[in-house]
């Protein structure tokens, strides 16, 4: 029972063999999710909240492309994944919060992040059976705070997004995920 718990915070600061390839894929998510124009034309907020916002939505993408490669596809997602949560706890203490609140905190992200994640998967499996409402919804909801609230032009340009990029990332293999570029779709131009 006791290594059943630790295992899994052991996992964190193990070394991988993969190290140089998840730091890549990893800087190349994040810089993907950085693009100025989802603050400046997307009307993302560009606060720590917009900015998890978009980094869910760009990195569910990746992943998801990831996780339907065949091996070692699924492997490398899931060390991408750890590598973001490991962001996120650097994070959280460079901006000043606590030790004692971090792990809270982190809870509190993971928890979003993976609701976040699910309702974006939804919304693409709905939108390859042909029902187009889940992840508008999903990207109102997430991104701008209220489906009902979320200025639409905003939200359709980022849901014509997440489709473009998903459609980058179809022919991507295990071979041009190991060797690289990650393709990254530059936000600007979708309109």
């Amino acid at each position: 029972m006791f290594t059943q718990v630790l295992t899994p915070i052991f996992n964190l600061f193990r070394k991988s063999r993969n190290r140089p390839l998840i730091d890549r894929l990893h800087g190349e998510i994040m810089a993907g999710a950085r693009q100025p124009v989802f603050f400046v034309e997307y009307g993302v907020a560009d606060t720590l909240e917009g900015r998890f916002e978009i980094l869910c939505l760009v990195s569910t993408i990746a992943l998801r492309r990831m996780s339907a490669l065949p091996e070692p596809g699924p492997g490398i997602a899931q060390e991408v994944t750890d590598s973001l949560f490991a962001h996120f706890d650097v994070a959280l203490r460079e901006i000043g919060i606590g030790d004692v609140t971090v792990p809270k905190r982190m809870k509190k992200m993971a928890s979003g992040y993976m609701g976040r994640s699910s309702a974006y998967l939804a919304g693409f499996s709905d939108h390859e059976a042909g029902k187009a409402e889940a992840l508008p919804l999903a990207i109102a909801r997430n991104v701008f705070g209220d489906e009902a609230q979320a200025p639409a032009a905003h939200t359709q340009r980022l849901v014509r997004y997440a489709l473009a990029y998903a459609e980058a990332l179809d022919d991507l293999s295990v071979d041009n995920l190991l060797i690289g570029p990650l393709p990254v779709l530059d936000a600007q131009s979708v309109s």
